[in-house]
């Protein structure tokens, strides 16, 4: 179990990311026209996971903001926005905020990213939601940087994860 903070009050995850150097775990997820979207749909690119609890607060927007940003200056990078909003949302937020340069998938359906990634907040007002973490994976899908935010209220640190790619 892995213990994080909201607003100082403990949450846990049931676990940790995954190792450096391993292999990143698979996962398909729902994309904004409702389509499935796998990890290995984008093999042969840099990948960086941006996970968080929910577009609808202001952190979790700030992030897909950042990223959408700086992924524009990256060779051979895709960033994959994650969280549990539904795709409807997914969408009307990437139109209202000119989002388009980072992919919003919604893990809506089942936990199965959050089981294979060990996101999912187990306990507190946050609870079934994903923490809020940044993972880089290579393109041969080998992780090569994690990072769980220890306060979810906390934005990630871009550098270090923009430094990994």
């Amino acid at each position: 179990m892995a213990t994080i903070t909201l607003k100082g009050n403990e949450i846990h995850t049931p676990g940790n990311l995954p190792e450096l150097s391993s292999l990143a775990p698979g996962f398909t997820l729902t994309a904004q026209d409702l389509s499935s979207a796998s990890l290995s749909d984008f093999k042969g690119q840099k990948v960086i996971l941006n996970i968080f609890p929910s577009l609808d607060t202001g952190t979790c927007a700030a992030s897909v903001r950042a990223f959408n940003k700086e992924v524009a200056s990256l060779d051979n990078t895709v960033v994959l926005c994650i969280s549990k909003d539904l795709p409807f949302a997914h969408k009307r937020f990437c139109e209202t905020e000119g989002i388009d340069k980072v992919v919003t998938l919604s893990d809506y359906k089942n936990d199965n990213f959050g089981d294979a990634w060990q996101t999912c907040i187990m306990d507190g007002p946050l609870e079934g939601l994903h923490a809020r973490c940044v993972v880089v994976i290579d393109e041969n899908g080998y992780v090569k940087y994690t990072e769980q935010v220890p306060e979810i209220t906390q934005e990630p640190d871009y550098q270090a994860a923009l430094e990994a790619v």
